[in-house]
C-alpha cells in the first residue's frame, strides 16, 4: 500500500508538471484557460491524496478551493474577460514556442536534480512533491516572461501559485487559516488584474504589455 500510494502521488505531481508544459504549448487563448483549468483540477487531485496519505483533513480544504476557484470560478471570469475585452484569439510570444519548450524542459530537469539533492534526507511524499512543485512553479515565470499578452501572464502567475500550493501540500500541509487567507488573497489579486487589464484596454486599446512600453518610448 505505501508503494502504491507512492506511486499515485508521483503520478499525480507528474501530471500536473505535464499539464504546464501543455499550457506552455498552447497558441489559442481559450485552449489556454481550458488547460489551466485541468491544472486546477490534477493540483485538487494532487493535493487530496496527500490528504489522504498524511491524514490532514484540512488540506482537503485546500483540494477544494483549487477546485472551485481555479478550476471554474476564475477560467470562466478570464473566459468572460477576454470576449468583452475582445482580445486577439492567439496567444502572443516572445519567442518561439519550440524554444520556449526546450528552456521549459532543462529549467524541469535542474530543479528537479536540485530539489532532490537538497531534500536527500526528507520524507519520500515530500521530495517527489517538492521537486515536481518548483518545476511548475519555474514554467510559470517562464510563461509570464515568454507570454506578451497580459491575460496568458495572469494565468502564468495562476500557475505559479498552484506549484506553490503543491509544495506546501507535500511538505506536510499549512495551517488552515493559512489555507483561507491564501484562497481571499487569490480572489482579490484576481479582481485587481481584471480591472487592471480593462484599464490597460481603455487606455492603449490592446492588452499587449509592448504597447505600454512603446508609449513609454514615446512620450520620454
Amino acid at each position: 500500500m505505501g508503494t502504491l500510494a507512492f506511486d499515485i502521488a508521483h503520478l499525480l505531481a507528474g501530471g500536473l508538471l505535464l499539464v504546464s508544459f501543455m499550457m506552455i504549448y498552447q497558441d489559442r487563448m481559450f485552449a489556454l484557460l481550458h488547460v489551466f483549468a485541468f491544472h486546477a483540477v490534477v493540483l485538487s487531485l494532487s493535493v487530496a491524496w496527500q490528504a489522504y496519505n498524511q491524514g490532514a483533513p484540512h488540506l482537503y480544504v485546500t483540494a477544494a478551493i483549487a477546485l472551485v476557484f481555479k478550476a471554474a470560478i476564475i477560467p470562466i471570469a478570464l473566459r468572460r474577460i477576454v470576449k468583452q475585452l475582445g482580445v486577439h484569439r492567439e496567444v502572443e510570444t516572445v519567442v518561439g514556442v519550440g524554444v520556449t519548450m526546450l528552456a521549459g524542459i532543462g529549467l524541469s530537469a535542474l530543479s528537479i536534480v536540485l530539489m532532490l539533492r537538497v531534500t536527500a534526507h526528507a520524507d519520500a511524499f515530500a521530495r517527489e512533491d517538492l521537486a515536481f512543485a518548483l518545476s511548475v512553479v519555474l514554467l510559470g515565470l517562464l510563461m509570464m516572461v515568454t507570454r506578451r499578452n497580459a491575460v496568458s501572464q495572469v494565468v502564468g502567475f495562476m500557475s505559479l501559485e498552484n506549484g506553490l500550493i503543491l509544495a506546501a501540500a507535500g511538505a506536510k500541509g499549512m495551517p488552515l487559516v493559512v489555507e483561507i487567507s491564501v484562497a481571499f488573497s487569490v480572489l482579490i489579486a484576481f479582481i485587481v488584474i481584471g480591472v487592471f487589464l480593462f484599464r490597460i484596454r481603455e487606455r492603449f486599446d490592446s492588452v499587449d504589455v509592448t504597447a505600454i512600453d512603446d508609449y513609454r518610448e514615446v512620450h520620454r
